[in-house]
């Protein structure tokens, strides 16, 4: 293929994926302002008029920001892969630090980092302008940039010496390095899973004990009903950045434990609390993490094997004006556009996680007995976040990885009247 014919297909590739999300926001801008007037009538008695009115003005809004967001992360990307910047930071580095397997780590890394901060003020934007307008923000300034610093310094003790491994092997494997780095990625990976909940996490909030009461009672006698067995019961403090809640598990074994916001306690009643428990038991007894990580897995092989072929392609290298003999610019280009081919496979990823969310949902309305606590629960999230409740159809299946609150509640009903 000649470089001319790689540039154009490139350059169509991200313009399509770039119309077809400002299309996707179009739709569903649309679809929501359609039902922008009175409460629709499945939702009455759910949220009321001013709490729907205002979720609606949240949706527009975030959706006005995404098109600003896609148009200028495409414009960027097409600047960054066609200006030359890249070969020229590339054979920079080369020339002054050498090809050492440290040296081309090191030029990853500050080409991710370079990369990353055009994003900046649209974030920050998103933070401070956004989610504050709309009662969302709790973060201070201070903290958001600290976030953003601490990040950078985990970037640097765990992921420049993983780069520096992958290249290493590169050098000692030959044509078999795409296998060896996917072991070697696939082991760290597993072993982030234990150690981020031990080292990481607590970096960036804080995690108390669930105190001694009813509802720490309650959600033990959940756990010891399923046979779910958790090391603690914790409280993060999630509001001190936003009012949105969660609740989530992490580690394996005897490093698990349970994690609910501080937000989300302040949002439920108990039932409903022990309810969303039992949908996160849901996922583990339904072994959606594992079948997930295995599915993950195997998008890094097939990901790594294709880096592998496309640095035996002259053409490859030749279009972005590299020049072949080094794996590391097939890492960085693949990096870059990787997401342009996986957007279009993002509704089938999202089929297969509204199906676990599904299981999980039916598992805690059969531990609790009944759906009421967690429709309960939904509800309450889906008015507290103010949660499109009327998506189109195709952006919820781009986007949403969770079914809407009207689809969960009729899978519920469903499942408990069959």
């Amino acid at each position: 293929m000649s470089a001319v014919a790689v540039g154009a297909l490139v350059t169509l590739l991200i313009l399509a994926k770039w119309a077809a999300q400002l299309r996707l926001e179009r739709l569903n801008s649309c679809h929501v302002l359609a039902h922008a007037g009175a409460v629709p009538e499945a939702f009455r008695g759910v949220v009321d008029d001013a709490t729907y009115a205002k979720s609606v003005q949240y949706t527009l809004a975030k959706g006005r920001l995404d098109q600003i967001q896609v148009t200028y992360n495409s414009a960027v990307l097409l600047l960054v892969l066609f200006c030359g910047v890249l070969p020229w930071g590339f054979h920079t580095f080369a020339h002054g630090l050498g090809g050492s397997a440290w040296a081309m780590a090191a030029f990853l890394f500050a080409t991710g980092i370079v990369l990353s901060l055009p994003g900046l003020p649209l974030e920050w934007y998103d933070q401070f302008r956004l989610e504050d307008r709309f009662g969302f923000n709790t973060t201070t300034q201070k903290l958001w940039w600290m976030d953003r610093l601490k990040g950078l310094l985990l970037a640097i003790v765990l992921g420049y010496p993983l780069l520096v491994l992958v290249l290493k092997l590169v050098e000692w494997t030959g044509a078999g390095w795409w296998l060896w780095a996917w072991g070697a990625l696939l082991g760290f990976q597993l072993l982030m899973v234990v150690l981020a909940p031990v080292l990481i996490l607590p970096l960036f909030n804080k995690f108390t004990p669930l105190p001694e009461g009813s509802l720490r009672e309650r959600l033990l006698k959940l756990a010891d009903q399923t046979r779910f067995r958790a090391r603690s019961i914790q409280v993060m403090d999630g509001s001190k950045r936003s009012r949105h809640s969660n609740a989530f598990f992490t580690g394996f074994g005897g490093f698990r434990k349970i994690v609910l916001f501080d937000t989300l306690i302040q949002q439920l009643a108990e039932p409903e609390l022990a309810a969303v428990l039992a949908h996160e038991i849901g996922h583990f007894k339904k072994k959606h993490i594992p079948k997930t990580l295995v599915a993950s897995a195997l998008g890094s092989l097939a990901g790594l094997y294709l880096v592998a072929l496309l640095a035996k392609q002259q053409w490859f290298y030749h279009s972005f004006g590299f020049e072949p003999g080094s794996i590391v610019p097939a890492l960085l280009l693949f990096g870059l556009l990787s997401g342009v081919v996986t957007f279009w496979f993002s509704p089938v990823a999202h089929w297969w996680s509204r199906r676990y969310e599904y299981q999980a949902d039916a598992f805690a309305a059969q531990i609790m007995a009944e759906p009421d606590s967690l429709i309960g629960a939904l509800r309450k999230l889906n008015e507290k976040n103010l949660s499109n409740l009327t998506p189109h159809p195709l952006y919820s299946g781009f986007y949403y990885s969770h079914p809407t609150l009207l689809e969960r509640e009729q899978a519920l009903a469903g499942g408990m009247s069959g």
